[in-house]
């Protein structure tokens, strides 16, 4: 019956030559041109506007894992940046959207309750996994992922966040200047008032979390509070031995210490709004919101996501008292002392788009519908008409 899950339009993180070809002129222009590791896609449609996308590879293994649908009706982001490893972000990728789809052919719609529901079967899912492989593969437990998830449908913008990843929308101020809100609240231990709610969850538990070398982390280990994964954090059955000392808990769990329920908000598109920018925290560790906001808006569409991770390595090569020149010739890897894996989706909100007077074009999204099948967006607003009709 959902035989058409299995061709769900997904943009992984891909080299950028596989995909458009790249300007010599323009990479000199935004630097950038001879690092191995930074791909791009500089502007494609979507339903109500334009988008761009980067990344870039710190890890000896990318873990960030992304996804960007577009159809007539709406646009779906996904920024899932994994830690200790890429397999938790890689299943979340491969499945936290086609549950959603699912859940919203169900109901006939999206809203803040489809997209919970879509995240808590994609936690089952890859605790299941866990589950099979852990007595082959222990540390398969270990393996969590921070989820960023963005929806535009038929107006209304919903945003659910996992972790510290961040959406932050630029919009115009009353003094006509742009500013910079921030969308999603970051789980992050180092935050006073994620520890609070930690404290207040766990009163029997002094160490529920730990400043270690400056840096607070639930049990000592870990900086975000929620997750997809990070199944030795949530279940005990899971524990994780003294052989493994970066992971091993001295008492074992009397109840989960991190969530995988999402906080999500929804808010109708108002005239005001130009763009939102979605990025795992590699971006958001470098450049400050409003920082981000107004490259965006001072600079040409093209290539935006290219010239946000651009800049953050800028500052990151600053920091250490060197030039991003210099941050090129670090292989991968040994660039993880410096930043971390970084992946950015700019989304342009078109308001002449939303209200309809324009078209999205029929070839506009080519490289994720002529190669991969009709968009799951358009199935579903065939299926949601099909669904009011009997209403």
């Amino acid at each position: 019956m959902f035989s058409w899950l299995v061709r769900t339009v997904s943009a992984c993180w891909r080299p950028l030559s596989r995909y458009v070809p790249m300007s010599k002129d323009e990479d000199d222009a935004l630097g950038g041109e001879d690092d191995p590791f930074l791909w791009c896609r500089d502007l494609e449609k979507h339903s109500c506007g334009e988008f761009s996308f980067a990344v870039v590879q710190a890890n000896q293994v990318l873990e960030d894992h992304s996804q960007v649908d577009t159809g007539r009706e709406g646009t779906f982001v996904g920024v899932y940046d994994g830690h200790g490893g890429p397999e938790a972000s890689r299943f979340v990728r491969d499945h936290l959207f086609l549950h959603l789809i699912k859940l919203a052919r169900e109901n006939g719609t999206i809203d803040e309750e489809v997209l919970k529901n879509a995240f808590a079967a994609t936690e089952d899912g890859f605790l299941s996994l866990v589950r099979r492989a852990f007595g082959i593969t222990p540390l398969i437990a270990t393996r969590g992922c921070c989820c960023l998830v963005g929806v535009i449908w038929k107006g209304t913008l919903y945003v659910a966040n996992l972790g510290d990843s961040r959406a932050v929308l630029g919009h115009i101020g009353r003094s006509n200047k742009i500013v910079a809100e921030q969308l999603t609240k970051d789980h992050n231990a180092s935050i006073e008032e994620v520890r609070k709610e930690l404290m207040s969850l766990h009163p029997d538990d002094s160490r529920i979390v730990a400043n270690v070398n400056g840096a607070w982390r639930v049990k000592g280990i870990i900086q975000v509070s929620r997750s997809i994964g990070d199944a030795y954090l949530k279940k005990p059955e899971f524990a994780v031995g003294p052989s493994h000392p970066r992971f091993h808990l001295k008492e074992p769990l009397r109840r989960p210490v991190l969530r995988a329920d999402p906080s999500v908000c929804s808010r109708n598109l108002q005239p005001g709004d130009r763009f939102i920018i979605f990025a795992s925290d590699g971006l958001w560790e470098l450049l400050s919101n409003q920082k981000a906001v107004e490259i965006v808006h001072n600079n040409p569409r093209e290539g935006i996501a290219r010239r946000l991770i651009v800049s953050a390595l800028d500052e990151a090569a600053r920091r250490r008292k060197m030039k991003y020149e210099d941050l090129k010739k670090y292989d991968k890897g040994a660039r993880r002392a410096f930043h971390d894996d970084i992946t950015v989706v700019v989304i342009f909100i078109d308001h002449e788009v939303l209200e309809g007077e324009l078209t999205v074009p029929e070839l506009s999204v080519r490289g994720f519908i002529d190669i991969h099948g009709p968009s799951d967006f358009n199935i579903l607003q065939e299926v949601a008409t099909k669904t009011n009709s009997h209403k």
